[in-house]
């Protein structure tokens, strides 16, 4: 059946499922991946529940939060964006060598997009490349946000981009992009600060989501490198999504064993 038979049923009464959809997370490369943290869901209910009509006992912000998970932000970074005498864009780590991560590491992992691929002129893009993959087995869409829902005594200087996509045919690494509109404001995160959510749609749209650890399993390996960097060769990704769908391995999803 395709993607879109399951969102857009033609049937006027399609096969009802039930229960709660799992989803399965999990880090596409070990090393350090104890710095991470895992997702953690949105559970505003648990801090007052005392009052009859507190907004805790909301069951619209109760169901609308259950299908938001959190990511903390996995280490400290101060950055500052910077200019050279010649024109060109950078960044300069402003924690030095106090910096808690190395920078041969941070190297790796933090990215200034090149100057034209900039939405606007001036609002340069960053991205930090992570490895955290959502996978289902049955169609869900995955939608990356901000973190709206937690207050900063000092907000970051711009937003960060949303995505949305189907986990169980287009399994990928996730990457914090940023549009930095205030430069002359210094971009800081702190290590466990709350980071930005995924949320979950389902079909039926009622169905609760349930998210586990999940292994790496070689069908999803092979998988995942059979999809991965579409992007550096295509324009539309998403017009991918069937050929993908057709080679896909019947069981992405196995989760972990503690």
């Amino acid at each position: 059946m395709a993607l879109k038979d399951w969102f857009e049923p033609k049937d006027a009464h399609p096969a009802p499922r039930s229960g709660p959809v799992r989803v399965g997370w999990l880090l596409n490369e070990q090393r350090s991946g104890v710095v991470y943290y895992p997702p953690e869901r949105i559970r505003s209910a648990e801090v007052n529940r005392n009052h009859a009509k507190s907004a805790s006992r909301c069951p619209a912000i109760i169901n609308m939060e259950s299908r938001y998970f959190m990511i903390r932000a996995p280490y400290d970074l101060h950055l500052r964006f910077v200019r050279d005498d010649k024109g060109k864009p950078g960044l300069r780590n402003m924690n030095g060598d106090a910096s808690p991560v190395r920078g041969n590491v941070l190297s790796k992992k933090l990215h200034l997009t090149a100057e034209h691929e900039w939405r606007y002129a001036d609002r340069p893009t960053v991205q930090i490349s992570l490895p955290y993959t959502f996978i289902a087995d049955e169609p869900v869409f995955m939608t990356q946000l901000s973190a709206f829902m937690h207050y900063t005594k000092t907000p970051l200087p711009g937003t960060i981009f949303g995505g949305r996509f189907a986990i169980n045919n287009w399994p990928r690494p996730l990457m914090w992009a940023f549009e930095w509109h205030d430069t002359a404001q210094d971009l800081i995160l702190k290590r466990g600060q709350p980071w930005f959510y995924v949320q979950f749609e389902t079909y039926p749209q009622d169905r609760s989501v349930s998210v586990v650890e999940a292994q790496m399993t070689p069908e999803l390996e092979g998988f995942i490198d059979h999809t991965s960097a579409a992007v550096n060769y295509v324009n539309q990704s998403f017009s991918l999504f069937k050929d993908a769908e057709r080679v896909r391995p019947e069981t992405l999803l196995v989760p972990v064993k503690r």
